[in-house]
C-alpha cells in the first residue's frame, strides 16, 4: 500500500508549483549553454592573447 501511495504523490508533488519548475526545465538548460559560450570565448580570447597574434594576414587592409 505504502509503495502506490508514493508512486501516486511524486507527480503531484511536480504538478502546478506556481511557475518556478517550469521556468527551471526552460532557464536551466539555456543557462548552461550561455555559460559554455561564455566559457570558450574566454579561452579564445585568452589563447589569442598569449599567441601574440594581434593581427593576421587575412583581415582586410584598411588602405591606410
Amino acid at each position: 500500500m505504502t509503495a502506490v501511495f508514493a508512486a501516486g504523490t511524486a507527480p503531484a508533488l511536480l504538478a502546478h508549483q506556481g511557475g518556478w519548475d517550469e521556468f527551471l526545465l526552460i532557464g536551466g538548460p539555456i543557462l548552461v549553454i550561455c555559460g559554455l559560450l561564455w566559457l570558450a570565448k574566454r579561452r579564445v580570447d585568452a589563447a589569442h592573447i598569449t599567441t601574440g597574434a594581434g593581427t593576421s594576414d587575412t583581415e582586410p587592409d584598411d588602405g591606410s
